[in-house]
């Protein structure tokens, strides 16, 4: 899963979601040096990924792209998935989407010392192209798209994507659907009876 879904699947907590938000940005286990819940959220979202990783759903929706993405189709599975999430936000959550996502860029910059180097680098980024709320249009996913894609070392073709996105929209708006139940369900599954024996 992406930003979004990792930030929603946190709940309320600010810690959980300092920890989910900045995990790809911590490497291994060296995260002692942050307080206990953000470490919950950090370990979280390792789960989250490894529950995303096996689903058949997911893998479903990463062979739609396989053949023409290769290593980068499941990146842009999580990245379309945010965008049926920020879509369909109303469903999910009691706040309207562009107030969750002002709150939660007051937060994190109140906090910016607090996050690892590649995320303080990442965020004004991710501020500046308000990339939380603009995941729910096509324009928003095409200049995240974009963007990795001149990152990327190799010809990614994910600049791309959006077409894709369009011709298959159904197609993988049905697997969201399907998926994203199980993934709740798990997350609050692990939250009550596994996070906390990690410590």
């Amino acid at each position: 899963m992406n930003f979004l879904a990792h930030l929603y699947l946190s709940g309320d907590s600010d810690e959980l979601r300092i920890g989910n938000f900045i995990a790809d940005s911590v490497k291994g286990r060296d995260f002692g040096h942050y307080s206990e819940k953000v470490q919950h959220g950090i370990i979280l979202h390792r789960a989250i990924d490894s529950y995303t990783d096996e689903h058949q759903v997911v893998r479903q929706s990463i062979e739609r792209l396989r053949h023409k993405y290769k290593k980068y189709s499941g990146v842009m599975v999580d990245i379309f998935y945010d965008h049926f999430l920020a879509r369909n936000w109303d469903e999910h959550h009691h706040q309207d989407l562009a107030f969750y996502v002002d709150e939660f860029y007051e937060m994190i910059g109140t906090r910016i010392s607090e996050l690892p180097e590649r995320t303080q680098y990442m965020l004004p980024f991710m501020m500046r192209g308000n990339w939380l709320l603009n995941y729910q249009y096509y324009e928003g996913i095409e200049r995240v798209l974009q963007g990795m894609s001149q990152r990327t070392k190799f010809d990614s073709r994910m600049e791309e994507g959006v077409a894709d996105l369009k011709s298959m929209h159904r197609e993988f708006e049905q697997d969201f659907n399907d998926f994203f139940p199980d993934l709740k369900s798990f997350v609050n599954t692990f939250i009550e009876k596994e996070l906390w024996t990690e410590f």
